[in-house]
């Protein structure tokens, strides 16, 4: 089975890339619901988080507030970089071996290919997992209002999660094939439509 991994910038335009492959036969792998299912209480990746950052990022039900964690790993300062690289470190081991018991399950079904949906799929190290990779970009303006009407945050909040992802040089240097998600719905069923022949080939 051929592993394609899909990665790139918050708001460019993953998940629809990733939809569109699926209306093509080619499931995805979403490393973010992989995460979000691996967060709920019992979860050994959840304690292993609160040991790190204290009950503090807990919900009164249990769970992970999710706005409290971002709040201490996207701050922008020495301190938050480093919330932030403790963070990746301690859920990326999780991620990785469940993301690998899925893609199994993919080639047990006999799928030709399946995709590894994942922002961070580089810096997890899970691009060497993959036969190619895909980065999907876009300017950030059209990113921020995308993410702004998306997640519900203001302009500050989306800010600084854009300000910790790396630039487009790093997608570059990294991807096999890239898509420019600037345009229309249409413009991009058309890019990943003219991509499948050669990813697959």
């Amino acid at each position: 089975m051929k592993i394609i991994g899909l990665t790139g910038q918050s708001g460019a335009g993953k998940g629809a890339v990733a939809a569109l492959f699926a209306e093509h036969g080619i499931p995805a792998v979403d490393t973010d619901a992989v995460y979000h299912e691996l967060l709920v209480p019992p979860s050994p990746c959840l304690d292993e988080l609160v040991a790190e950052f204290s009950d503090a990022i807990l919900a009164p039900d249990g769970t992970l507030d999710r706005r409290t964690l971002a709040a201490l790993v996207f701050e922008k300062t020495e301190l938050g970089r480093k919330r932030h690289e403790r963070l990746n470190e301690i859920t990326h081991r999780y991620v990785i071996e469940r993301t690998i018991a899925l893609l199994a399950e993919y080639e047990k079904q006999g799928c030709k290919a399946a995709i590894i949906d994942a922002p961070l799929l580089i810096e997890a190290g899970l691009h060497r997992k993959c036969d190619c990779v895909i980065a999907v970009l876009a300017d950030r303006e059209i990113r921020s209002k995308r993410l702004i009407q998306r997640d519900n945050l203001s302009p500050e909040q989306i800010s600084a999660r854009l300000d910790a992802q790396p630039d487009v040089s790093f997608y570059i240097e990294h991807a096999n094939f890239l898509i420019y998600n600037n345009g229309t719905a249409q413009e991009l069923s058309a890019c990943v439509s003219s991509l499948l022949t050669e990813v697959l080939a």
